[in-house]
C-alpha cells in the first residue's frame, strides 16, 4: 500500500505499510526536527515515551548517523512508583537498554520511582523539565486513551502540575501485563509518576507511534471523539504539531482506510 496522509482537525495521521516502517518514518522526522534544532539551539530537551509502540522508532532513530546526541537533554514521561529500576518493567531500564546506551547524549535525567519521597521526585524533576523546556517528545497513545500515564481518571487538560503522582486504573495495568512486562495485573505497580497533559503540551512538536491491532480501537476513539478527559488523547486534536504514525493494524477501524478496501 502507498503511505495514507489526512488531517483531522490540527491532528496530522500518516499511515505507513507496516510497523517498521511506521517507526521509521517517525524516528525520520524526529531526525529532521533534531538537526533543524539544532541549528538553532546549544541544548535541546526531548521528552521519550516507552513501551512496545516506541521500540521501532527508538531503534531506527539510534541508526540514523550524525545526530546531535551530545547536545541533547533527554528525559523520560513517566514511571512506576515503587518499581526497582532493574525490574524488566521498569522505564528508567527500558530507556536504557533502547537509548542511552546506544547513543552518547549531553544528559539524561531519570524518574527515580524507587524513591521513599515520590512527591520530592515530582518536584524536582518538574523543576528541570522546566529549565530545559523541551521541544520535542515522541510518546504514544495507551489503550484507554491516556498520555503519559494521564489515564482518563486523572486527566486533566488544565492541570496546575507538570509532574504528579497518580493511580493506575485496571485498563492500563492490564495493557502492562498484556504486553509482556508483568506476569499478572496483580503485580503492576497501583501508582505512578507522571508527566501531565498541560507538560506535553507546551512542547512545540509531538511525534507519536502507535501499531499494532490492540491500538485499533483508541486511534478511531482519538479521532472521532468529541475533546474531553474520558479520553486524553482527542486533545491531541488541538495540538498544533502533532503527528500519529500509524500501520494498517492501528488504523484498521478508521473510515480512512475503509475507503482504501
Amino acid at each position: 500500500m502507498d503511505i495514507l496522509r489526512f488531517q483531522v482537525d490540527s491532528l496530522k495521521v500518516e499511515v505507513h505499510p507496516d510497523r517498521a516502517l511506521a517507526g521509521k518514518a517517525a524516528a525520520d522526522a524526529a531526525a529532521q526536527c533534531l538537526l533543524q534544532l539544532a541549528s538553532e539551539l546549544d541544548s535541546i530537551g526531548v521528552v521519550f515515551a516507552t513501551g512496545a509502540s516506541q521500540l521501532d522508532t527508538l531503534q531506527a532513530l539510534v541508526a540514523i548517523p550524525d545526530l546531535p546526541w551530545a547536545r541533547i537533554e533527554g528525559f523520560h514521561m513517566d514511571e512506576y512508583v515503587g518499581i526497582d529500576e532493574h525490574h524488566r518493567a521498569s522505564f528508567r531500564r527500558y530507556l536504557r537498554e533502547n537509548l542511552t546506551s546506544r547513543v552518547a547524549m549531553r544528559a539524561f535525567h531519570e524518574i527515580d520511582g524507587s524513591s521513599r519521597n515520590p512527591a520530592a521526585v515530582c518536584r524536582d524533576y518538574a523543576g528541570k523539565l522546566r529549565a530545559a523546556a523541551p521541544r520535542l517528545c515522541l510518546l504514544g497513545i495507551g489503550e484507554n486513551g491516556h498520555l503519559a500515564f494521564n489515564d482518563p481518571a486523572e486527566a486533566d487538560f488544565n492541570d496546575p502540575l507538570d509532574v504528579k503522582i497518580v493511580t493506575l486504573d485496571a485498563t492500563c495495568r492490564q495493557q502492562q501485563t498484556a504486553e509482556g512486562w508483568f506476569g499478572s495485573i496483580v503485580e503492576v505497580p497501583a501508582n505512578a509518576i507522571t508527566v501531565t497533559i498541560p507538560a506535553l503540551f507546551r512542547i512545540p512538536k509531538l511525534i507519536l507511534s502507535i501499531p499494532g491491532i490492540r491500538k485499533a480501537q483508541i486511534v478511531r476513539r482519538t479521532l472521532n471523539e468529541p475533546v474531553a478527559t474520558h479520553c486524553p488523547a482527542t486533545i491531541l486534536r488541538t495540538h498544533p504539531d502533532a503527528t500519529l504514525y500509524l500501520d494498517p493494524d492501528s488504523a484498521a477501524d478508521l473510515d480512512q482506510m475503509s475507503a482504501l478496501r
